[in-house]
């Protein structure tokens, strides 16, 4: 029987999940490799930076300026937790919520594979991981957030699933902004910019829309987009 090649991605879990197949697959071994999901036949992130995931995170936090010293915010989106791990290292979230649809993932870091990055933030009683939909959970909860991360697409104009950009939609935005307090941001991480998405946040109501680059070591950058729930 022979052995695949070095750098051949193995598969460590397939799961039909809520809206189809997710796949856990790994690349390399040891220190070396690199953890991967797939989602539908699609790349959706990996474990090789982290750099995207925690500068969304991070602008977020700035746009919500010093003055909210115990900001809420709830990520959407488990992926391979770097946003979570690093929302956790900051002791100036008062609340943590993740909002993930797959139960695959979820288990992929309760105690699998992506444990090593998520499993001290699990273990924070900031955090909480809601085993939902994003928009249902937005459409249907009574909490209130100082920020949204927003980073289950490879972007507005190139969503993982057709009903993903209902996210995108009129009613999705106005779902984010009811979730936000006033002064509260929405961030969307994006693969690439798009004009037309910050046309739709303004025709939302949000204000001070702006992108932000995130530099990578190779390729075009990873942008997030921005916008301010008006006080």
């Amino acid at each position: 029987m022979p052995f695949p090649a070095a750098d051949a991605p193995v598969t460590l879990d397939r799961r039909e999940g809520s809206c189809g197949e997710v796949v856990l697959r790994r690349r390399g071994s040891g220190e070396d490799s690199v953890h991967e999901i797939i989602a539908n036949g699609c790349f959706l992130m990996d474990t090789s930076d982290g750099r995207s995931e925690r500068l969304l995170v991070d602008a977020a936090r700035r746009a919500i300026g010093t003055g909210n010293v115990a900001p809420r915010v709830l990520i959407g989106g488990l992926g391979v937790g770097f946003s979570l791990a690093h929302a956790a290292a900051d002791p100036s979230w008062r609340r943590i919520a993740v909002v993930e649809r797959e139960q695959a993932i979820i288990d992929w870091h309760r105690g699998g594979p992506l444990a090593a990055i998520s499993g001290d933030a699990l273990g924070d009683p900031r955090c909480v991981i809601l085993h939902t939909d994003l928009l249902e959970h937005l459409h249907s909860t009574t909490d209130r957030y100082d920020a949204l991360c927003l980073d289950i697409d490879n972007g507005p104009d190139w969503t993982v699933t057709e009903d993903n950009g209902d996210l995108y939609s009129p009613s999705g935005l106005a779902a984010c902004k009811s979730a936000l307090d006033p002064g509260g941001v929405l961030a969307v991480w994006s693969a690439k910019p798009s004009t037309s998405f910050e046309d739709a946040l303004r025709n939302a109501g949000f204000s001070g829309v702006r992108t932000e680059e995130i530099r990578l070591a190779r390729g075009v950058p990873d942008v997030v987009h921005l916008g301010v729930r008006p006080a």
